[in-house]
């Protein structure tokens, strides 16, 4: 089983968001399971019940919320209950939210129908807010309006007018804003002082979402993102997260529980009681009938820690992320696209979207660490969250070294693997029939001595030899005009010349060249005799100015090195012909002379 767990108290584990738990919210989640109350009315659990409220009004006022959502009197509507999940509190604060919006339409539309007025209803959010809002929605059989978050990956005021004004010019019925408050890809938060007034202006439910740093205003310094609280309907965090306090516990805030009454009260003779319409029964608060005694553990965690105890716990988190954050801005192959906020940092590989998700497979593969990606504007980020009281600052360096050391074998095989595909403009294909016909003309191989150092046996198809969409003359007469031509005049080249003429064949690309230069020199010989008998004619394969008198000489010695350092380089593996070499023995070359190096005894020169 040990080796089957995800272990999300390990201090390597930074994927999702903290799931943290401690001694004494483990006690007092014992106790609670000893007692086994179901503390769904005042009657059938007192104790449960009033524990709830003084607890929530703990932690309501350690976060710095209005009193307006605190259980002061009893006649305040407001309050806070404890639910099971931040996705059960969107659900049940969008279905108040419904049920209010549909009271007050048919006030004016009485002859309408609560389905018809239902399938008008349009709610709001951030395209960067949490999957259980589209949820929420999808249940509640209502549009889900999502709107596009700036820059900062934050909701702004004006584009949700411009989205309200749409939506009543369509006759649709804009009722519900759910706004995040540490969204779950970047820790981003939406500007609660631009959309609370327009909340309260256009009648809207303003449910405020802040499930992982709600936890986080228990520090005066972080409050400023809970500006605007007051404009809002209800607010939920998860204690479960950051608090310490065992799953599942979210404390959840509404400044009129009448509409949480009007939308779950089912209320049979059996549930009540004496006291029913006096006390509180946490039953017209929440979806479900039954309720554990949640408020014990997070009685034994405020008590246990306070709130200076938490405060240190919770800027340490920050200051392990703010650690973790310098590391990577002190490597140049990483970036961070969103800018850090609390305990989480996310960030990439400069480069394409592919090589962070292969490092974040790798990482994970390798089982060192645990991390979880996000979606950025179409940027895809790697998402490392300190979720572990027992981290410590030698565990994010650690963690780092391992993410750097993986980074580099990634970045090497995906340069490695990208440097073997061809970056020029693709050859249109032959079909393999096509080459076959083309390939008795060019014989069955060819020896490319082009790479004398490594030479290669190819097939000598038609594809092999010439691209198909170039002009196959140009391509030659281009090749030819750079043709240097030295004293091919040797033994070997005399040898292949006449084998080829003998059988007809031609074997290898060497002995190709041989013919067309011994062609052209004996083309050029005949020329200079003509020139010599004052014949001026031009050659028909070459300009008149390409052939001077003195260059023969002047280049004769240079071109007889260059051509017997070319006849080196190619290959004499399948130069003769087998009914050629045999009848002609080798000629050794003649040792040379004064009169065969004078100049008159030059052949013609290029």
């Amino acid at each position: 089983m040990r080796n089957e767990v995800t272990h999300w108290q390990s201090p390597h584990m930074h994927a999702y968001f903290p799931a943290l738990n401690s001694y004494p919210s483990l006690l007092g989640d014992m106790l609670a399971d000893a007692i086994n109350c179901i503390g769904f009315t005042w009657a059938s659990s007192p104790a449960a019940t009033e524990l709830e409220t003084v607890v929530m009004n703990w932690l309501g006022r350690m976060v710095g919320l209005p009193d307006e959502f605190l259980h002061l009197r009893s006649d305040s509507p407001g309050g806070g209950v404890i639910q099971t999940t931040a996705s059960e509190s969107t659900f049940i604060c969008l279905l108040a939210g419904r049920t209010e919006a549909i009271r007050r339409y048919k006030e004016r539309c009485p002859e309408l129908e609560d389905a018809e007025i239902n399938s008008r209803l349009v709610a709001y959010t951030s395209d960067q807010a949490h999957s259980s809002v589209e949820k929420a929605g999808l249940i509640g059989l209502v549009q889900m309006r999502y709107i596009e978050s700036d820059d900062q990956l934050s909701l702004r005021g004006d584009r949700l007018r411009e989205a309200l004004r749409k939506d009543r010019a369509n006759g649709l019925i804009p009722f519900f804003l759910c706004v995040t408050l540490g969204t779950t890809g970047a820790c981003a938060f939406d500007n609660l002082m631009e959309l609370g007034p327009i909340c309260k202006e256009e009648r809207l439910w303003l449910h405020v979402d802040a499930a992982y740093a709600g936890t986080a205003f228990i520090c005066p310094e972080f409050r400023g993102w809970l500006a605007g609280i007051q404009f809002a309907d209800s607010i939920a965090f998860n204690p479960s997260k950051w608090m310490m306090v065992h799953f599942d516990c979210t404390a959840m805030w509404v400044k009129n529980s009448n509409a949480l009454h009007r939308t779950f009260n089912v209320e049979p003779l059996y549930l009540q009681h004496e006291n029913s319409g006096l006390a509180i029964d946490y039953m017209h608060w929440q979806i479900p009938l039954s309720k554990r005694f949640r408020a014990l553990k997070l009685w034994f965690v405020i008590r246990k820690y306070g709130i200076k105890g938490l405060q240190k716990h919770i800027r340490e988190g920050v200051r392990m992320a703010q650690k973790f954050e310098a590391l990577v801005l002190s490597d140049p192959r990483f970036e961070i696209p969103a800018k850090r906020h609390l305990g989480m940092v996310v960030f990439r590989l400069v480069g394409d979207n592919e090589l962070t998700e292969r490092l974040l497979k790798r990482i994970n593969s390798n089982g060192a660490l645990h991390c979880v990606p996000a979606s950025l504007k179409g940027q895809y980020v790697i998402r490392f969250t300190v979720t572990s009281a027992r981290t410590t600052t030698e565990d994010i360096t650690k963690d780092w070294a391992e993410i750097r050391s993986t980074a580099s074998t990634i970045i090497h095989e995906y340069h490695a693997a990208n440097a073997q595909v061809p970056t020029t403009r693709a050859r249109a294909r032959v079909p393999l029939a096509e080459t076959r016909a083309r390939n008795e003309l060019f014989g069955s191989s060819l020896l490319l001595a082009n790479s004398p150092m490594s030479p290669k046996i190819v097939n000598g198809s038609f594809a092999a030899m010439f691209d198909m969409d170039t002009d196959m003359v140009t391509e030659c007469g281009f090749n030819f005009a750079h043709l240097r031509l030295g004293h091919k005049n040797s033994p070997a080249m005399r040898r292949r010349i006449r084998g080829m003429l003998l059988s007809g064949r031609q074997f290898s690309l060497d002995s190709r060249i041989d013919l067309v230069q011994g062609t052209v020199q004996g083309v050029l010989a005949e020329e200079k005799e003509r020139r010599a008998q004052g014949k001026q004619a031009e050659l028909p394969l070459m300009r008149e100015d390409s052939v001077e008198a003195g260059g023969a000489s002047a280049e004769h010695g240079h071109d007889a090195q260059n051509s017997h350092h070319a006849g080196q380089n190619r290959s004499r593996s399948v130069d003769r012909p087998a009914d050629v070499d045999e009848d002609v023995p080798d000629e050794k070359p003649a040792p040379p002379t004064a009169k065969a190096q004078a100049p008159a005894a030059a052949p013609a020169a290029q």
